[in-house]
């Protein structure tokens, strides 16, 4: 399960364009909290503090817990708008979230030991149809990624959801079909190297009949 994070956050009084853009001018990322029974709270939050756990792996599948004033909020980050250029952090939307409630979150898959796979030694290409499993998790369960283990697969293998282990209570939202995550398949592109190699040689060979050619008609000259 993926660690409790803590984000402190003050109440927005004011709220509009000029309170946002104010509230960015003080290095605060302006904000809402919204689900649940009550009504939506307007928020500012540290800048810093939200790019650090920004560019932490599964940002979007991280329960923290959000300190405003004396409340302790369990939320998930839902949506964050990002400048376009710079990628700072503009605005940040969160869901309140119950502790025994069930969610819809997208879980990141990790491929292990590659090098355990006859398919990928013999030149297989590991070909992943899903890097990320959307499933449903209790609110104070929720995995941080999912393994996946290629020991031992083939060229033409899959793997299904079914192959992948899920933690207790843990169910996939897709429920009518044992879809696949990701396959061996077989080596069909050309390096950069070969196609350069195959290139020359074709050339290689043109040339030669050019030079057969006119060696023919300066022949039939004679």
């Amino acid at each position: 399960m993926a660690e409790l994070g803590t984000i402190t956050g003050t109440v927005r009084e004011r709220t509009g364009k000029g309170a946002a853009r104010q509230a960015r001018r003080e290095g605060r990322v302006p904000g809402v909290v919204y689900g649940g029974d009550d009504e939506p709270l307007s928020i500012a939050v540290d800048r810093n503090v939200l790019e650090r756990v920004l560019h932490q792996p599964g940002f979007f599948a991280r329960l923290f817990e959000l300190n405003v004033g004396s409340d302790k909020i369990s939320v998930l980050a839902r949506d964050i708008q990002l400048h376009p250029v710079n990628e700072v952090p503009l605005h940040v939307d969160f869901l309140r979230v119950a502790k025994d409630a069930k969610i819809e979150v997208e879980i990141p898959v990790h491929f292990l030991r590659e090098e355990a796979s006859p398919g990928l030694k013999r030149g297989g290409v590991l070909n992943i149809v899903r890097h990320e499993v959307e499933l449903l998790c209790p609110a104070n369960a929720i995995p941080e990624f999912l393994e996946v283990d290629l020991t031992g697969l083939e060229i033409g293998d899959s793997v299904h959801i079914s192959s992948i282990a899920l933690p207790e209570g843990v169910t996939p939202t897709i429920t009518d079909r044992d879809f696949t995550v990701a396959t061996i398949a077989a080596p069909t592109v050309q390096t950069e190297g070969e196609e350069a190699e195959e290139a020359a040689e074709e050339a290689e060979v043109a040339g030669g009949e050019e030079e057969k050619g006119g060696a023919a008609e300066g022949d039939e000259k004679e």
